[in-house]
């Protein structure tokens, strides 16, 4: 809920809160994103939906629009930590690529990191890897910041 709302307001509903609030989302029909599953059991799940839906994106310094374009926005993953550095990120990419295109989408949008270093604590990927986003096909459209490209995915 993190991009969806002020902090003030994720503040407020911290917790139980935010959970009501993205299950409300989820029963209101519009989906929040794509969820990854082994065995019948989730592992991954990745956040995607129209830019608008992400109002603190807009007032980022770093992540405003790069243009007036309509976007779709990729802003967050969470890997089971059994899974990680499987490629299951370059995975949830693919499947957003095509939950985009099946809605309309013509253009994907991602806010990775670009680590300085080689490794850094997973909880700091939250909003994904540039590496993994290359990997799915995005390219870099703009930078503000030494570690936050911005990336792209035009869908076809």
């Amino acid at each position: 809920m993190y991009w969806r709302l002020k902090q003030s307001v994720l503040d407020a509903q911290k917790g139980n809160g935010n959970k009501r609030a993205m299950k409300k989302i989820i029963f209101s029909d519009n989906i929040p994103g794509i969820i990854a599953y082994a065995e019948g059991e989730p592992i991954g799940w990745c956040s995607a939906a129209q830019r608008e839906d992400f109002p603190r994106l807009a007032n980022s310094r770093v992540l405003k629009p790069v243009d007036e374009k309509p976007v779709w926005s990729v802003v967050c993953f969470f890997i089971n930590r059994n899974y990680r550095k499987m490629g299951l990120s370059v995975a949830l990419l693919e499947a957003v690529k095509k939950f985009v295109k099946s809605n309309g989408g013509k253009i994907l949008e991602g806010y990775p990191i670009e680590p300085k270093k080689d490794k850094m604590p997973d909880a700091f990927a939250w909003t994904g890897l540039s590496a993994a986003f290359l990997k799915a096909g995005f390219k870099e459209v703009a930078r503000r910041s030494e570690t936050r490209p911005i990336m792209r995915f035009y869908l076809k």
